[in-house]
């Protein structure tokens, strides 16, 4: 059940990392964008994954880590996809 709960957990957050990206593609500016809450973030799936192979939980609640993590990497390239161009517009 605990197994569940946690993947549910990261379904309900990870559902709004893809809206956020394609929000931020759309916007073209890094402005409105924090690359610290970005970082902060991932480093928390990190650690997360990290838990689940030290503890020797490994299961399918790993897939949703993943998920989040990459959403959350694809993220962060747009922070600095988004830089550049508010640099090149200075």
């Amino acid at each position: 059940m605990s197994s569940i709960l946690e993947t549910l957990m990261l379904v309900c957050f990870g559902l709004s990392w893809p809206f956020n990206l394609v929000n931020n593609i759309r916007a073209k500016t890094a402005k409105t964008m924090s690359l610290k809450f970005l970082l902060l973030i991932e480093f928390g799936y990190i650690c997360g994954i990290a838990a689940k192979f030290i503890s020797g939980n490994i299961n399918y609640v790993l897939i949703a880590y993943f998920l989040n993590l990459a959403v959350v990497g694809a993220n962060i390239a747009v922070y600095f996809i988004n830089k550049r161009i508010d640099n090149k517009k200075e």
